[in-house]
């Protein structure tokens, strides 16, 4: 961005900030505020939403969820990973058949070959 824009747009926020009463340090502990919110979030979404993993789950997540996706793909800095089940891991990323009906074949199918 160059000098001029930067300067036009400080300008624009200054007066606005005065316009409606608003000092730096009322914006500087709502930035406070939302780095706190984000620290705390074990779980945030591809749009920013975020929940800490307390009460109820948020409808983002209950819609992911109902689509086939799991809690942990939603986990902030492994924040999830206590929650991991000891099973094995599966890097799904990789198998050209997952989630279609193909990777849902039972073990016991696979021990007949």
């Amino acid at each position: 961005m160059d000098e001029r824009k930067r300067d036009s747009i400080v300008a624009y926020l200054r007066r606005r900030m005065d316009e409606f009463g608003i000092e730096l340090d009322d914006v500087a502990a709502a930035i406070a505020q939302d780095q706190i919110q984000q620290k705390s979030a074990r779980y945030r979404s591809a749009t920013g939403e975020t929940w800490s993993g307390d009460g109820e789950r948020p409808q983002w997540l209950k819609q992911a969820i109902s689509a086939g996706q799991s809690v942990e793909h939603f986990a902030v800095d492994g924040a999830a990973q206590s929650t991991l089940a000891a099973g094995p891991k599966v890097d799904w990323r990789q198998d050209p058949f997952a989630g279609s009906r193909l990777a849902t074949v039972s073990s016991s199918t696979q021990d007949g070959r």
